[in-house]
């Protein structure tokens, strides 16, 4: 029985005896059409992704995981620094570490259970009542910071505090 590791399964139902459906017989660029629908709700393979002739080379796949972890490590400092300073921080870091993913196993599960999270949380958004309740925060805040706005113009003036003068 073939596994499909391979990817060349085809319909099993139908080598084991029992009737097999149009689905499972209709065969997609080497898989089945069951197999078609998997591929679109899965993830990619785990792994490094470097040229074949690199990963068959030892040292020189070693070599490509330290320049990718050195240029992967550069980008998320960058990224880091631009935290304090101005510059789009939280993007340069997730790219530093799709760089990261690219070779290595354990940024590739981090950058999943990031756009998993990041996912949950724009349905979370879209949700009407959770939209609702936002809408009327901010109307609650921006009502709050105009009534301490107008309270300071009517206690001060449009005179700055450090121009006050005695």
């Amino acid at each position: 029985m073939n596994t499909g590791s391979n990817g060349t399964e085809v319909a099993v139902a139908a080598e084991e005896g029992k009737p097999a459906d149009g689905a499972q017989e209709a065969e997609i660029e080497g898989g089945t059409a069951k197999d078609a629908e998997a591929e679109d709700t899965t993830e990619s393979p785990l792994g490094s992704r470097a040229p074949d002739f690199i990963k068959a080379r030892r040292t020189l796949h070693l070599s490509w995981q330290v320049g990718v972890f050195v240029v992967g490590l550069a980008v998320v400092g960058a990224g880091a620094a631009m935290l304090v300073l101005p510059g789009p921080g939280w993007l340069v870091i997730f790219a530093g570490m799709a760089i990261w993913a690219t070779e290595f196993v354990w940024a590739q599960l981090v950058l999943r259970w990031t756009k998993r999270k990041v996912s949950e949380a724009a349905q979370r958004a879209l949700d009407p009542r959770v939209r609702r309740r936002n809408i009327i925060l901010t109307t609650i805040g921006v009502v709050i910071c105009a009534v301490a706005a107008g309270a300071y113009l009517w206690q001060f003036g449009l005179t700055m505090p450090w121009k006050i003068e005695e």
